[in-house]
């Protein structure tokens, strides 16, 4: 089948999902833009006009993924609900989001450290874009860490009202988040449990661990 020029292009949604799809079943170092452009029917050259090159592509993907979650996770923390019920969840939707979107869920486990060691220049950058996509990695690890802080801030909220027992509050929410991101890696669509069963199941689980003790 003839690849399409870049003037008949699919969509950046569609490429990004394709190199999730392709990232999740190469690795970032095996994985070419060639696999990425053949991916979506798109010549290699056309797949150049929208990405600069391979680290371009991963951080959209991961900046896809992130500002997904964060849409669905920031309301629930600032919302009027006791503690309990906004962890729950915002663990629910996290976990059915990593399920619905595995391929993204994979690249926020192992592909941040490509992300980190990113060298623009090195890479196909000219100086002029070094700024702009060093930029765009920080902004993301800021992104991430007001994530994870909203995780922490309603644990923090629960210790304080005595819902939860006394704990390492940034300790638990690593924990909490390391589990999430990992059901990316071994949940299959055909398994025994669907994403949102499986999102209760660990609900009460990890919930059990944190619930204060009733007198």
């Amino acid at each position: 089948m003839a690849r399409k020029p870049a003037d008949q292009s699919v969509n950046r949604d569609e490429i990004i999902e394709a190199a999730a799809d392709i990232l999740q079943r190469y690795g970032y170092e095996a994985a070419t833009m060639k696999d990425i452009a053949a991916a979506v029917n798109l010549t290699a050259a056309s797949l150049y006009h929208h990405f600069r090159n391979k680290d371009a592509l991963m951080l959209a993907v991961l900046e896809v993924g992130l500002e997904y979650i964060l849409s669905q996770i920031e309301p629930i923390a600032s919302a009027d609900l006791p503690p309990v019920d906004k962890l729950r969840a915002m663990i629910e939707h996290h976990i059915v989001g990593v399920t619905e979107n595995r391929a993204v869920g994979a690249a926020m486990v192992f592909e941040i450290r490509a992300l980190m060691n990113m060298k623009a220049i090195a890479n196909g950058f000219t100086a002029e874009d070094d700024d702009d996509i060093i930029r765009r990695r920080d902004a993301f690890f800021t992104r991430r860490d007001r994530f994870e802080a909203l995780f922490r801030q309603v644990v923090s909220e629960g210790v304080a009202c005595g819902v939860f027992r006394p704990l390492d509050v940034p300790i638990f929410v690593k924990m909490l988040l390391g589990a999430h991101n990992w059901v990316g890696v071994w949940y299959r669509p055909d398994g025994r449990l669907d994403g949102r069963e499986i999102a209760v199941s660990m609900t009460d689980m990890l919930l059990r661990g944190v619930l204060a003790e009733r007198g």
